[in-house]
């Protein structure tokens, strides 16, 4: 049994629960190693206080969830088959009595639920969410090390994407050549859909790529983000397509100085709060306080958006092994829109950036 499972198991024994029931292919990817996108079909793990688990997948992916590493029983099904029958029988090769299960209630829908229910009938059901989420914030050597391999293709990837900067070209070219660029590096998913804004453009925080073309004077916005081994990296940088006015060298300004305060407030023992107003009152003393809408940051793993939310909010106190962003902005309709984001890891005493691509305002000619 792996360390995940192994603490997953503690902390049922603790709370006595009889097994718990993972759907989530996040989760089931954290915990067995076998990482899949079912689709509508069931893909599951059950995991016990002290008997072995086993995996529920599709039978076509039977094998690649042997070859994953996972050496312990897999139930796999076909498409005309119902897998609820197996799931039944190999929980009662287990276990006696069930009285308490464990489920994801944020991922686990209608449906499967009044399966487990019909099932287990006298059973109570709590939530494995927040257990997850923990274990999931602090990461191991292992994780630590692909996600400083996404972050470095993340580099890379702004890297192309300065490069591609040419009066008249679009958006979407420039990301075409971004993703083409990391395909010949053997990428083949993206975190999420690659932004990169131009102009009145990048002041929208969430903003749609299209065919606005870039032109001189400009700020050009780039966020995204490469998945190596089912783990993501985040990176947003924003530079100058030729010479810039002075409000807008003004707004980066303040979004750097802001960003690197959030950095140098990182360490054990710290609250996500204290990081997130290093930032937001740097910004609201140099009077942008209104432009900067969202939260500073997000933890990073498996997922885009994990635990921690880093909020002026949050008393969760800083340990080491989390992976989370640093990512202040300003946006100020029809002036500019920065944002400079950094992918942070905690260190025993401090911090270590993963994200390298310069911060520094770039000008390209």
């Amino acid at each position: 049994m792996n360390h995940q499972l192994h603490k997953l198991s503690e902390w049922m024994g603790k709370e006595k629960i009889d097994f718990c029931f993972i759907t989530s292919p996040e989760n089931v990817f954290y915990l067995s190693g076998f990482l899949s996108d079912p689709h509508e079909r069931l893909l599951a793990l059950a995991v016990f206080r002290d008997q072995e688990p086993f995996l529920v997948v599709p039978s076509m992916e039977k094998e690649d969830a042997k070859n994953s590493g996972w050496d312990q029983e897999i139930i796999g099904y076909t498409d005309i088959q119902n897998p609820w029958k197996m799931i039944e029988q190999s929980i009662d090769k287990r276990i006696s009595s069930v009285q308490k299960i464990a489920i994801e209630k944020e991922h686990l829908n209608v449906e499967r639920y009044e399966e487990l229910l019909q099932l287990f009938s006298s059973a109570t059901f709590v939530s494995a969410e927040e257990k997850l989420r923990k274990l999931r914030m602090v990461k191991d050597e292992k994780e630590l090390s692909i996600i400083k391999e996404a972050c470095a293709l993340a580099d890379y990837a702004v890297e192309v994407g300065c490069n591609e900067l040419e009066e008249g070209k679009t958006e979407l070219e420039i990301i075409a050549a971004i993703e083409y660029a990391l395909k010949k590096k053997g990428v083949t998913e993206m975190s999420f859909s690659t932004m990169v804004l131009t102009g009145a453009n990048a002041a929208s925080p969430h903003g749609t790529p299209g065919l606005t073309k870039i032109k001189k004077g400009d700020l050009v916005l780039f966020d995204l983000g490469v998945v190596v081994d089912g783990y993501c990296s985040d990176i947003t940088r924003t530079v100058a397509f030729g010479e810039i006015n002075d409000k807008q060298k003004e707004i980066y300004d303040t979004v750097l100085k802001s960003q690197l305060a959030a950095i140098d407030a990182v360490k054990p023992g710290v609250t996500c709060a204290d990081v997130d107003l290093a930032s937001r009152n740097l910004i609201a003393e140099a009077g942008f306080g209104e432009y900067f809408p969202h939260r500073l940051g997000h933890g990073l793993g498996i997922s885009i958006h994990e635990y921690p939310s880093v909020t002026e909010t949050n008393s969760l106190v800083l340990e080491k092994g989390m992976v989370f962003t640093i990512e202040p902005g300003i946006y100020v309709p029809n002036v500019a829109g920065v944002r400079i984001e950094d992918d942070v890891y905690v260190t025993e005493n401090g911090i270590e950036v993963l994200t390298k691509f310069p911060k520094e305002l770039q000008i390209i000619k």
